[in-house]
């Protein structure tokens, strides 16, 4: 092992990842470690693979959409088609949690009227009974 790879371990430690995601990202072929009989090492493109499929994951984007993402790297054009595609996306995935942030405080703010009317009914019923008493 040298300081240009990294086992299974160090990935875990450094990105706070289990050793089972990293071999399910292996596994979807996202991520391609060396192998040294049992053991994995990591290369400096794993590790920035792996930093942009968990940012991809963070945003939202599908594991199928990371891949093509990173597929596109090396299509030979300074990253154009890549960088392109992944602005669609982005653009795409924004609008989708712009649009769920709506709905969320729209049920936010409905929520805290109901709980406001159970308030006012509650008391006014308590306010009823201790009056019958």
């Amino acid at each position: 092992m040298t300081e240009d790879t990294k086992t299974i371990r160090q990935m875990c430690d450094a990105f706070d990842v289990t050793p089972r995601t990293l071999r399910f990202y292996e596994a979807k072929e996202l991520l391609f470690p060396i192998r040294d009989g049992q053991k994995r090492l990591f290369t400096k493109r794993d590790r920035a693979r792996l930093k942009l499929i968990l940012r991809g994951k963070r945003f939202g984007f599908s594991l199928e959409q990371i891949r093509q993402l990173l597929d596109l790297y090396h299509m030979g054009d300074q990253q154009h088609t890549q960088i392109a595609r992944t602005y669609e996306i982005a653009k795409e995935r924004l609008a989708d949690m712009e649009a769920q942030r709506d709905e969320l405080t729209e049920a936010i703010e409905d929520l805290q009227a109901q709980i406001k009317w159970g308030e006012k009914m509650i008391s006014s019923m308590n306010n009823s009974r201790k009056a019958a008493e």
